[in-house]
């Protein structure tokens, strides 16, 4: 006699992600399997997201990309603010494309077996993500678009966020 074991269906949180943007009215495109990209409408300019799973790291990645071309051949005022940004951040950090040239902020998360609804936790990520890009846009566009010291452009944020 065959005893009956349960059958695990394994959920790809892409599709959580997916409910997560159609609730939120956003047009989105899947990828693949295992991504999915939005556009977001930002208050200084439009944002990138990409999400993408890791099935065998059980991992999920965010990555949010802020539209600020930097069309400078020396990157070191980006690298500088850079490390000045980071180390404020709890969650995630900040990073810059280079094939694209452009910020980004990333943040992964892991999924744990046993976790059945995980998307107030996507919500939350997502939500960080393009709030810390939007905190965050003038204060690279200053770096990058302007001739903004890395220090000066922070002070300014700081005194704006007061």
């Amino acid at each position: 006699m065959l005893s009956a074991t349960p059958i695990q269906i394994e959920l790809n949180p892409i599709d959580t992600v997916e409910a997560i943007f159609l609730q939120k009215s956003y047009a989105f495109e899947r990828r693949s399997e295992n991504e999915v990209a939005v556009e977001i409408e930002g208050k200084w300019n439009n944002m990138l997201l990409f999400v993408a799973w890791e099935q065998h790291l059980r991992c999920l990645h965010i990555s949010c990309l802020m539209n600020i071309n930097a069309e400078i051949s020396d990157c070191s005022r980006i690298f500088e603010l850079l490390a000045l940004v980071n180390e404020n951040l709890w969650l995630g950090h900040f990073s810059f494309w280079s094939a694209h040239r452009m910020p980004i902020f990333k943040h992964s998360v892991i999924i744990n077996h046993e976790e059945q609804d995980f998307s107030k936790k996507l919500e939350q990520i997502v939500e960080i993500a393009v709030n810390e890009c939007e905190q965050m846009y003038p204060v690279f566009d200053a770096v990058i678009t302007g001739n903004i010291s890395p220090q000066q452009a922070l002070m300014s944020e700081r005194l704006f966020l007061q």
